[in-house]
């Protein structure tokens, strides 16, 4: 297990020493490099993560470029003056742009509420200054309807992708997904059933400087190869190290 462990948090450390590119989070490029824009549009990079659920990412990640085409524009003086039925029937026309509309447009209009009162209109409050990673996560956990899994997750791209600097990483956790889970499940990191505060707790005790680290390896790996069925275990990386794939090949 330790070795296990050991080569996804490689894989991870390579991810996070890796110098800064633009996030590929939508496959627009105009969405993207609104997203990517943490100094002009910081609230941008926020809603998207309050949106992020019970939807594909890409399907989220590309609603504040959406919503930009509908209102006329981001700018956070725009978006605060956006009512909260305005903002509601931007969310369903000319269509739908979240599974659940009325709840997600709900969440983002509650968070530009709080940038404007806690930020003073500057999302990049939130992670300036380099704060504790506790202090990051805890922030986040204070949006309406934000609950660890997009707290973890939206500290660690900062940390990760966008290179913001943190007193530590110790409270960036995993972000127990359906792909995460699997992995760990078919690596041996964790046992069938395992709550979600188990799967995160074995990340902790795997990795207590930075548990978070070995998210992206296994969201990849799961997207990529690990797939729910005709894994491609021979493409995959930890090939060698996973006992499913070696289980397979001995029945073969």
């Amino acid at each position: 297990m330790d070795q296990i462990a050991a080569k996804l948090v490689s894989r991870g450390d390579q991810l996070f020493h890796a110098e800064r590119v633009r996030c590929k989070f939508t496959g627009n490029d105009v969405a993207d490099a609104l997203l990517n824009d943490l100094e002009g549009h910081p609230h941008a990079f926020v809603l998207a993560c309050l949106a992020d659920r019970q939807v594909k990412a890409e399907v989220a990640w590309i609603i504040p470029y959406e919503l930009s085409q509908r209102i006329g524009g981001f700018s956070f003086d725009l978006l605060r003056a956006v009512s909260r039925d305005d903002l509601r029937d931007a969310f369903h026309q000319p269509s739908k742009l979240h599974r659940f509309p009325d709840r997600v447009a709900e969440v983002v209009y509650k968070g530009i509420q709080r940038i404007a009162v806690e930020c003073d209109g500057d999302a990049s409050r939130i992670w300036s200054g380099e704060p504790p990673s506790a202090a990051v996560v805890l922030r986040f956990l204070r949006f309406d309807g934000v609950g660890p899994k997009i707290a973890t997750m939206a500290t660690n791209i900062l940390a990760r992708d966008f290179k913001v600097q943190m007193s530590d990483y110790y409270s960036i956790d995993v972000s127990v997904d359906v792909h995460l889970r699997r992995v760990f499940e078919r690596l041996g990191l964790v046992q069938d059933g395992d709550t979600v505060e188990q799967v995160v707790y074995q990340a902790r005790a795997l990795h207590p400087p930075f548990p978070g680290l070995m998210d992206l390896p296994a969201w990849e790996i799961g997207r990529t190869w690990c797939r729910p069925t005709n894994p491609q275990c021979d493409k995959c990386y930890m090939c060698e190290f996973c006992p499913t794939a070696q289980a397979g090949k001995a029945l073969q």
